[in-house]
């Protein structure tokens, strides 16, 4: 049996809202734009995708699971990430050399140190 990853579920308040959000943080693609499962990926035939789907209760506590991103240069995507409305996010990390951001729902996510040469 084989098994391929298709998306990951992103429960929302507001799908359409959050997974526009995303599609412009990562530079990817609307594949399904219904309001109650949109859906993004990074190209149309590309997996795996996040899927946003509209749940009612608001999130609460620290994510179970989380994206972490290794950027080309942190600095700059931690600035780009905050100007799109991303927010500095404490979850106890202390000092490390990533950066913990949420999205405008409160999905934590990691910004990891740059790329090496």
């Amino acid at each position: 049996m084989a098994l391929e990853w298709e998306q990951v579920i992103v429960d929302a308040a507001d799908p359409v809202a959050l997974g526009r959000w995303w599609a412009e943080a990562l530079g990817w693609v609307v594949v399904n734009d219904d309001p109650d499962e949109f859906e993004i990926r990074p190209a149309p035939d590309r997996l795996p995708g996040l899927l946003f789907a509209d749940v009612p209760e608001k999130k609460t506590g620290k994510n179970r699971l989380h994206l972490d991103f290794r950027p080309d240069d942190q600095a700059a995507e931690v600035a780009r990430l905050l100007t799109l409305g991303a927010r500095p996010a404490d979850v106890g990390q202390g000092d490390e050399t990533w950066v913990v951001l949420a999205d405008p729902e409160g999905n934590e996510f990691c910004v990891l140190s740059s790329r090496r040469a």
